[in-house]
């Protein structure tokens, strides 16, 4: 059992869950628009959200505890090294068009993680866009919106037309939504400087924002050019479930109910939707 734990604690923490789900909603996207499987699109979206993930997240400590680090640590970053690799061998699978806008959401990554914007911008000590007050979700939300909507659309040529911008925007709300069960749970241990959505109104009032948010992202559904059935059900049992999520989130909350549970919600979807062709 213990070496189970341990398994699943790596597996949270080498982010090859949040991979897992990412992967999972850019799947999504395919689907939705009818496109055929991309392994290469899908594996390069697997490798870049650990990259991306395990950069954001230990740089900090790689930097200032190099020769200190854990066995756990250590560990982690000889896999994100090979995932680099992983990113870099179907990066050069891609078309222009997806390296040119890579790119530019690259370099919002490597500014969320390296202090190099000047203090004035910021009310902590901090100066990376992750301590900016009260800017972390809008960014998590906006860059996992490209790779999941934007990206595997470009990448094969897509016309950026008004449902791939309603399905965009869809995406960005949904993914504010499952933060919100991180934001209520780090509470605890986040600076009230980072001004995040549960300190500024309550976790009451996210909660509500987090309702009033779903049924947003479940209706903008019916602007689209061609309403279908299974986007409907499938966008109507994830909102459920999710609901169900934000409404028992609380600061005390398991080790796994937003780490594991929560961002595995766009698994299940994918799930939903594949089981309703």
């Amino acid at each position: 059992m213990h070496i189970l734990k341990q398994i699943l604690n790596f597996y949270i923490n080498s982010s090859i869950h949040v991979a897992l789900a990412v992967v999972a909603m850019t799947w999504v996207t395919l689907v939705q628009f009818e496109m055929e499987y991309n392994t290469t699109m899908l594996a390069f979206v697997f490798f870049a959200t650990i990259t991306g993930y395990n950069f954001v997240k230990y740089f900090g400590v790689a930097k200032f505890h190099h020769r200190s680090l854990t066995v756990w640590l250590k560990a982690i970053q000889i896999f994100s090294f090979f995932a680099f690799l992983g990113m870099g061998y179907f990066a050069l699978q891609l078309n222009v068009n997806s390296l040119i806008c890579l790119s530019v959401f690259g370099f919002i990554t490597f500014l969320y993680a390296i202090p190099l914007l000047p203090m004035r911008y910021f009310r902590d000590e901090k100066k990376n866009l992750r301590e900016v007050s009260g800017l972390k979700v809008y960014v998590i939300a906006l860059v996992w919106m490209f790779t999941t909507v934007f990206l595997p659309l470009i990448d094969n040529g897509f016309y950026i037309d008004a449902n791939v911008v309603v399905t965009a925007v869809q995406r960005f709300i949904f993914v504010i939504v499952l933060m919100l069960p991180f934001e209520i749970r780090d509470l605890v241990f986040d600076s009230v400087k980072l001004a995040t959505i549960p300190q500024r109104i309550g976790i009451k009032n996210t909660k509500i924002i987090g309702v009033l948010l779903l049924l947003v992202f479940f209706f903008l559904e019916y602007f689209k050019d061609e309403i279908k059935s299974v986007d409907i059900i499938s966008n109507g049992v994830i909102l459920f479930v999710t609901l169900v999520f934000v409404l028992f989130a609380h600061k005390k909350q398991s080790k796994y109910y937003s780490a594991f549970w929560v961002e595995g919600l766009p698994i299940l979807w994918l799930a939903v939707l594949l089981m309703l062709l």
